[in-house]
């Protein structure tokens, strides 16, 4: 009993530990978005002498915040959208048919999680130029999409193959089509694994920098991660208003974590029941 309590105990004081070192940073970034410069550098932990809420307006007129976040938003959306539908039809196909050419399609989306970004630009930079695609959002979704597609077929794949085929069966005697089976009974079953890509498509789809740094180039078009480089000047940079840009920035991911939280909690490792 005595070794449990010290177990429960040193677990708590993780725990704690662990709330600190989250808890904390975001402390810090909320009270340096109400400071100048000089505060700031006087001490992350103080409060603000004066509390500068005009920070706030000047992020947006710096770095265009409320359009570029609705342009962030705009294509978390779309890509997470895309990246459901599309890999949810894949991953049935994948786990539900037997065909001959099922293993090297699997295995292709497979290699497809082991690909470096980075060494993709180039290529990828090159098709842009050739589809006169570059400031256009419809290419960056397909690009997002791309790169989210592989692991959202891996974890599909694996929950819909831990789903019994009795099911199927049953659903099948009874008239059901494939969109009718995929849509109405397994689509369903399957929403804690959606739940859970969907956060981590939208978080990439949100947050993203190297392809909307290299495909986007007019001010308008920028997302949240391109637009916070407007506060890098060329001898000094304004913390207090890039503070109070990322904080901004925070409220759209932190408002859908809130929402589906529960769901991704039950659904974090689900996918990875059968392979």
């Amino acid at each position: 009993m005595k070794q449990r309590k010290r177990w429960n105990m040193l677990w708590y004081f993780l725990a704690l530990v662990w709330g600190l070192m989250t808890i904390l940073p975001l402390m810090i970034t909320v009270f340096s978005s109400f400071k100048n410069n000089n505060e700031i550098n006087m001490g992350v932990f103080s409060m603000p002498e004066h509390w500068r809420i005009e920070n706030y307006a000047k992020a947006n007129e710096t770095a265009n915040a409320f359009g570029s976040i609705g342009n962030s938003i705009l294509l978390a959306l779309l890509t997470t959208v895309l990246v459901t539908v599309v890999g949810m039809l894949a991953a049935y196909i994948l786990a539900r048919k037997k065909l001959f050419f099922i293993k090297p399609v699997y295995l292709l989306f497979m290699v497809g999680v082991m690909v470096p970004v980075h060494c993709t630009i180039v290529p990828i930079s090159g098709m842009a130029s050739a589809l006169h695609a570059k400031d256009s959002f419809w290419f960056l979704v397909l690009i997002y999409s791309a790169f989210n597609l592989a692991q959202a077929v891996y974890l599909y794949t694996g929950f819909i193959q831990s789903i019994d085929r009795e099911l199927d069966e049953a659903a099948i005697i009874d008239g059901c089509t494939d969109v009718t089976l995929l849509s109405k009974i397994l689509s369903p079953i399957c929403k804690p694994i959606i739940a859970t890509e969907a956060i981590f498509v939208f978080i990439y789809g949100y947050s993203e920098l190297i392809f909307s740094l290299t495909l986007l180039s007019k001010p308008e078009k920028f997302t949240v991660s391109r637009a916070m480089l407007n506060f890098t000047g060329e001898h000094s940079t304004d913390m207090g208003p890039q503070f109070a840009f990322i904080v901004m920035a925070m409220i759209p991911t932190l408002f859908i974590y809130l929402i589906f939280h529960e769901r991704v909690e039950s659904g974090i490792l689900s996918g990875a029941v059968k392979g």
